[in-house]
């Protein structure tokens, strides 16, 4: 099982039953088959944004919150998720566009938009694309310069053909 389907399997156990620690998730996972070491689900739940509640009845649960600014993500989860997954980023004006694998992009997008970073107005994801839309004030360019390095992605130098006659 992937890290993305083991996470959705994650999230669809968190909204369907009570569970209140990581150990009692592993061993959930266990007994469907699904072989996660304890420190493996605790990162999984950093990854998701989860939070500890107590219910309506006193329980304490571990749950995904329903709002974005209660899952406001550390600078350090987009870090990991960027590292991970961005190939490539470019922008054109206001527009950057990040490239992933197929398959990744929402996982990236996810991460970018509970990030709340500065200048970001919002994200489209597709299956392998992210495109970032950057405020007037922060301007695609330095959106880029800070997700490559986020990503730990080399600078690329500007590589310019002169005007050939023939």
């Amino acid at each position: 099982m992937s890290k993305a389907q083991r996470q959705h399997r994650i999230t669809e156990l968190l909204e369907h039953e009570i569970i209140s620690t990581a150990a009692q998730l592993v061993a959930r996972l266990k007994a469907e088959g699904v072989q996660a070491t304890q420190a493996t689900v605790t990162r999984d739940l950093q990854d998701l944004g989860t939070i500890k509640i107590r219910d309506l009845h006193g329980s304490r649960r571990i749950v995904i919150p329903a709002t974005p600014s209660m899952a406001a993500a550390p600078l350090d989860h987009l870090r990991r998720m960027m590292g991970e997954w961005v190939g490539s980023v470019d922008n054109s004006g206001n527009l950057v566009v990040i490239r992933t694998p197929p398959g990744c992009a929402h996982v990236v997008a996810s991460a970018l938009d509970r990030s709340a970073l500065e200048g970001v107005l919002g994200s489209l994801a597709g299956d392998d694309t992210i495109l970032v839309i950057a405020s007037e004030q922060r301007g695609g360019a330095a959106l880029v310069t800070e997700f490559r390095a986020l990503a730990g992605l080399e600078e690329r130098p500007v590589v310019r053909q002169k005007g050939r006659r023939k």
